[in-house]
Order: C-alpha cells, then structure tokens, then sequence
C-alpha cells in the first residue's frame, strides 16, 4: 500500500512546516501499514529540512525502513532535498537520481516528476534536459493534481530565463505556467504567475 497524494496534501501546509511536521507525526504513529508508515516519515524529514533542521532530517531517514520502491524512491527524494536546502546541491543530485530511478521501477509518476522537478534546481547546468525529461513523463499524465506540476516546472524556468537576461523567453514560460495554474493549479499559483508575468514585463 502506497501513501496517497490526497492524503498527503492534506497533511502538508508548506507555510507552517513546524505545524505540518505534528501532523505528519501524529499520522504516521496512527498508519497501520508499515509502508505508508515508512512513507509519512520520510515526510517529516522534509518538514525538518524546511525548519533548517538538517542533521535531525537525516537522523529521520535514517530510521526509515525501506520496504519497497515507493519508500525507497520518497526517502531518496528527501535525502537530495535536504542536502539542496543545506546548500550542498552537488551532494543531492545522486540521491534525486536514485529517486528518479526508483520511482520509474514502480511507476511512481508523482513522485518521479517531483525529483526531476529537483534536479532541474539543484543540477543548474543540466535544468533544462530535467524540466524537458519531467514534462515529457507529464505528457502521458491526465490526473489533474499531478499535471499540477506543470506550473511549477514552467514558472522555474521563467525565472531561470529571467535570471539570464532572456526576458521575453521568460514571459513565454511564465505565462505557459499561468495557463497551467489556471488549468490545474491553485489560485494562489495563478497569483504567483501573475506575479512573475508583472516582474518580467517591467524588464523589457
């Protein structure tokens, strides 16, 4: 049994980690199956990581019993996440790799698009080839929460363009990002890439 990404969703609050961490405490304790178990817990490694908690997340994953591909593949993800946080971004691309790797044995879609979306932040040189391998995975996708990514992946790569004095490329991604926000996002997306769009055009 796999942990779901609506359950999941319904733990998380990304603006209060330290609040989401009870949560993910309070129902990993609960879980009956020793996966999703296994999984919750590599979730408050990442909501550790969030509150700059670095050795306490590793000390998290460390305790986690890898079971199967989808911990395996959620418990790498967090260990590249960490590492990336901690500003150590060469030291989190082989994790994310394997997390890649694991999440494609078991076809873990959300999970995988998740670690490329990662490695195109933390392997700056390669981010366009790991944006273009995350959509590609998309392109076969018609679950809405995990098309979702969408806007994420394309709003990075705006402000990469961005970043690089690309300013009109960067308006084209971000407002692919906004269409996607739109489409299966959040309104709080649709306001970031509104955001983002203002940003850019003020560059021209």
């Amino acid at each position: 049994m796999t942990l779901s990404q609506t359950r999941l969703d319904e733990l998380w609050d990304f603006s209060d980690p330290a609040s989401s961490e009870a949560r993910l405490r309070r129902a990993a304790d609960d879980a009956e199956d020793a996966g999703v178990r296994a999984e919750l817990q590599t979730q408050i490694a990442r909501a550790l990581g969030l509150q700059d908690r670095f050795a306490e997340a590793d000390e998290a994953l460390d305790a986690v019993a890898i079971g199967d591909d989808a911990v395996a593949a959620r418990a790498a993800l967090e260990r590249g996440r960490v590492r990336n946080s901690a500003g150590d971004p060469d030291a989190a691309i082989p994790y994310l790799t394997a997390a890649v790797d694991a999440a494609s044995r078991s076809d873990l879609v959300f999970v995988r698009v998740d670690a490329l979306h990662m490695l195109a932040i933390a392997d700056a040189d390669q981010a366009d080839e790991w944006t273009a391998a995350a959509l590609a995975v998309l392109d076969a996708v018609d679950d809405p929460r995990t098309l979702r990514w969408r806007v994420a992946l394309h709003n990075n790569t705006g402000w990469r363009r961005l970043d690089a004095g690309r300013v009109g490329d960067a308006i084209t991604s971000f407002e692919t990002a906004r269409d996607a926000a739109v489409r299966w996002g959040t309104p709080q997306q649709v306001q970031w890439a509104d955001e983002a769009l203002v940003e850019a055009r003020i560059r021209l």
